[in-house]
């Protein structure tokens, strides 16, 4: 089940991920993004900041793979997977309030799942997740 919640995770942050990268590139999906506060393409420092939540995303993956015991390297001092885990699982939960008041409904709808799954899945790899084997 750890595995399994690891892996759901981390795929899920990989395709947020590869909707940011779209975004940052320039694609004319702003309403679906950020709050909806811009239709079409994002303004600059916006599509920056896409690009800095690919970097983000990423590495919460990483974390909670690591955690989940999925791969065994792990960007950050195992000692301290289990603490940022629950943070991550924190900052998702805050994640998906964002989404769920959102104005676009794809934010609310689609993104706020999603985030959803990624705090239940977070809190069950925090729980117990062991590290890297």
């Amino acid at each position: 089940m750890i595995t399994f919640a690891g892996v759901v995770a981390a795929a899920i942050f990989a395709a947020v991920a590869a909707f940011q990268i779209t975004l940052a590139a320039g694609a004319p999906w702003g309403g679906l993004a950020w709050g909806g506060a811009r239709d079409g393409r994002l303004p600059a420092p916006m599509r920056l900041g896409s690009g800095v939540a690919v970097v983000v995303l990423m590495f919460f993956a990483l974390i909670i793979l690591a955690q989940a015991g999925v791969t065994s390297w792990s960007p950050v001092p195992t000692g301290a997977l289990r603490a940022i885990s629950w943070a991550i699982a924190g900052f998702m939960a805050l994640n998906t309030l964002g989404n769920l008041v959102a104005k676009s409904r794809f934010e609310r709808f689609v993104m706020g799942s999603a985030t959803a799954i990624l705090v239940v899945a977070c809190i069950i790899v925090a729980i117990g997740g062991a590290g890297p084997t």
